[in-house]
């Protein structure tokens, strides 16, 4: 009934059933040049696509009895190290790790249209619409956390307690909250919290998508591309260590929708542009110098490229987790401040959100906060890479390539993910919303020297 099994069994397989035996992928494509110019090409795809699961031994490694992990709490410190001889404690539980047991297999639909155009025999334009839709999908959840309550019912309050902050405390609690008394014991308390994946994760993507492109001629090559897009999941970090810019877990395993959201990785403006180009001097160029000009100054080469991107979501945390779901490791979101006014995102990096545009709800209190997953955005990029190259003839099929190359060449300062622990139990965070990194180095400077035969 959908609580993990204290029982050891020992099977066949990870799975008590196969749904992954009939797997259509149909795929369709359409070339259609409309014009008798033949100089514009209209572009139309369809695919489905699934996903294959070769990596399901790293989550399911962790159980008894072959390669048991046990969670012992409140151990003090004085008993440390532990006598790994000795008898498992009775105070510690076993943590299991597992798949879901009837794991479908992750399915991505994919559609586009674009129509290409050639403005030149060296130039072309492109502008496409791209659109997916992902379903069975994995995602990580604790799947042995107690069965909650959905408010209004018995013991739900009807109101939010006195301990809560203002305006809070004494208002109405919204139909549907999900609500966990405290000391309520897990789905099976004879274990502890776990880390599972399940195939209940969707996702959709949407991108109009343009590129310019002009074919290296004349001794220039062009291109730029530019994507708007918005990628919105219910959850894509399987493991702790996947993104910085929000949680592993699903916050409430009993209601994954509550996280549906952008997604860690969405980028919402993208934009680049690369160059190369051959200086017009030396043998057999616009200009055209002595012999001992044309070997200092001939047969270089400029390349550039500019990359520009809007930031990643982020999601404001706590330090604790009042929900008494008993799962510490999984930070929940706090309330929104409804009396708050003003901008959330402030921009600095002393400062980038604004704290006080949230509430904090008292430890054990039973309650998820209502902030939505991802709701906030993060610090955008921009870079500017150079080199120049220039090519020696050494011998015949014998060159030599000197290169120097600047990566962020204006050495802008690119900021990482914001501190995003608002509150911790004692309040406030000092450092709440604080950048302390970069997602780009400083100004580099490499040079480097090729034989190419």
């Amino acid at each position: 009934n959908g609580v993990i099994s204290t029982q050891a069994h020992i099977g066949h397989s990870e799975f008590i059933v196969n749904h992954s035996k009939f797997l259509p992928q149909p795929r369709i494509g359409l070339a259609w040049n409309p014009f008798s110019s033949e100089n514009t090409v209209v572009h139309a795809g369809f695919g489905m696509y699934n996903d294959l699961q070769d990596a399901l031994g790293y989550r399911a490694d962790q159980n008894a009895p072959f390669n048991p992990t046990y969670s012992l709490a409140s151990l003090p410190v004085a008993q440390l190290p532990l006598n790994p001889a000795a008898p498992v404690s009775p105070a510690a539980k076993l943590v299991p790790g597992g798949v879901q047991p009837d794991l479908r297999s992750p399915t991505l639909v994919s559609w586009s249209f674009g129509i290409e155009h050639a403005i030149t025999q060296n130039m072309a334009i492109n502008v496409r619409y791209v659109g997916t839709h992902g379903y069975h999908e994995l995602i990580g959840l604790d799947a042995n956390e107690p069965f909650p309550t959905i408010c209004p019912a018995t013991p739900c309050p009807a109101v939010y307690p006195a301990n809560f902050p203002a305006p809070l405390a004494g208002t109405a609690i919204p139909a549907g909250t999900f609500f966990i008394p405290p000391n309520t014991p897990k789905a099976n308390p004879a274990l502890a919290n776990t880390w599972t994946w399940f195939s209940l994760g969707t996702s959709s993507y949407n991108a109009l998508q343009a590129e310019f492109t002009r074919r290296f001629s004349r001794d220039l090559g062009v291109k730029g591309s530019y994507t708007w897009s918005k990628t919105l999941d219910d959850g894509d970090s399987l493991n702790q260590t996947t993104a910085a810019n929000a949680p592993g877990l699903v916050a409430n395993p009993f209601d994954i929708r509550g996280d549906w959201g952008p997604a860690t990785y969405d980028v919402r403006h993208a934009a680049a542009l690369s160059a190369i180009y051959e200086l017009p001097i030396g043998a057999g160029k616009a200009l055209a110098l002595g012999n001992t000009a044309n070997a200092i100054f001939g047969s270089w080469a400029i390349n550039s490229i500019l990359q520009a991107q809007t930031g990643f979501p982020f999601t404001p945390q706590l330090s604790y987790n009042p929900s008494n779901n008993g799962d510490t490791r999984n930070p929940v979101r706090p309330f929104l401040n409804p009396t708050f006014r003003g901008p959330v995102v402030l921009g600095r990096p002393g400062e980038w959100f604004n704290p006080a545009a949230f509430l904090q709800p008292p430890p054990n209190s039973g309650f998820y906060g209502n902030v939505g997953r991802n709701s906030f955005r993060g610090p955008g990029l921009a870079t500017w890479d150079f080199a120049a190259m220039k090519n020696i003839a050494l011998h015949e099929g014998l060159h030599a390539q000197f290169r120097g190359e600047i990566f962020n060449l204006l050495n802008r300062a690119n900021f990482g993910t914001p501190n995003l622990i608002v509150f911790t139990p004692a309040g406030a965070s000092a450092t709440a919303g604080q950048i302390t990194s970069t997602s780009t180095s400083s100004r580099q400077v490499q040079l480097g020297l090729k034989l190419l035969w």
